[in-house]
């Protein structure tokens, strides 16, 4: 176990080394250089040199990739001209909002996925599993900004329920619970049709197994053997499906924080790329380079936890 976990460390190293190099090198391919990223478009040509000369913007690039990877290290993400506050400030205040939408919306869909995925694969080929396999289809291939505009017709306009926007950023969210709906709804639905597709395959495929057949000829229930035997396995793929789902859901994340003025991390990205506020959207991009990985490595260690073999591939 201990050298399975070394070796997927490692890997989740390499690949946040591979994340900071794409995004440094996007850093300089921006239109004038960080200089203009920062200071804006309009800045002469004196700022621009002060700017390279202060942040040692004029020092060979492999000098000044380990300067900036030190500054991530100490959280230093860079300054926000057009917001007058540094970008791991903005981040910080609009990071928990987010995760609260993401993981609300995550843990709704598993809860309501698993039943239904198992319900699904017990009633296979029957009318009910036609009519939920449409309806799953139907949310997944959904984008997040038509189903989140349909919720808000439905039920702010036509049935005025539910307030249409998002909770605001000057009270918490826990004063603001049914501004929080209608974003949780959205992700929710679109999450939960992919979970509960894949949670339908896994119990039909684990039930084809020579382990049921044997636990059925040993005069076990059929709820036995679904709940104490294909259950678990059938959980494993969806594990590692939630950890590489991530970033889906981060983006179905963004589109939703706009659509319904949602302060948090993606509502911050949009802003931000309507206003080039390239240090905003460059600090953005590394923090959700990070979630997604350390996401899947959290997949991978609960993924061996859960199943031994994998410890040893």
């Amino acid at each position: 176990m201990r050298a399975f976990l070394i070796r997927r460390t490692i890997q989740a190293i390499a690949v946040l080394f591979g994340v900071s190099i794409i995004v440094f090198i996007l850093l300089h391919l921006l239109p004038g250089g960080p200089a203009k990223a920062v200071l804006g478009l309009r800045a002469n040509k004196a700022q621009i040199h002060a700017f390279d000369v202060r942040y040692g913007l004029l020092k060979p690039l492999p000098i000044q990739y380990l300067a900036w990877v030190n500054q991530l290290i100490h959280l230093n993400l860079g300054f926000s001209y057009k917001q007058n506050q540094s970008v791991d400030a903005l981040l910080g205040e609009n990071i928990p909002r987010t995760l609260v939408l993401v993981g609300v919306a995550t843990i709704l869909a598993l809860l309501i996925a698993v039943p239904i995925g198992i319900y699904q694969a017990v009633r296979r080929n029957h009318p009910e599993d036609y009519v939920l396999t449409g309806m799953s289809f139907l949310f997944y291939s959904m984008p997040s900004f038509f189903l989140g505009t349909i919720l808000i017709i439905l039920l702010s306009q036509l049935f005025p329920l539910l307030p249409s926007t998002g909770p605001t950023s000057t009270s918490p969210l826990i004063d603001q619970i049914p501004n929080l709906v209608l974003p949780v709804m959205t992700l929710t639905l679109i999450t939960l049709a992919l979970f509960s597709r894949y949670m339908r395959s896994s119990v039909i495929e684990n039930l084809l197994q020579d382990y049921v057949r044997t636990a059925s000829s040993k005069g076990l229930s059929k709820s036995a053997i679904l709940f104490r035997h294909v259950l678990r396995n059938a959980l494993l793929p969806i594990i590692t499906l939630v950890g590489l789902s991530l970033p889906g859901i981060l983006s179905g994340a963004l589109i939703t924080e706009s659509l319904f003025n949602y302060p948090g991390m993606g509502y911050l990205f949009w802003n931000a790329a309507q206003t080039d506020d390239f240090p905003v959207m460059l600090g953005t991009t590394i923090v959700v380079g990070v979630a997604v990985v350390a996401g899947s490595l959290l997949a991978d260690v609960l993924y061996a936890v859960l199943d031994p073999r994998v410890r040893y591939v």
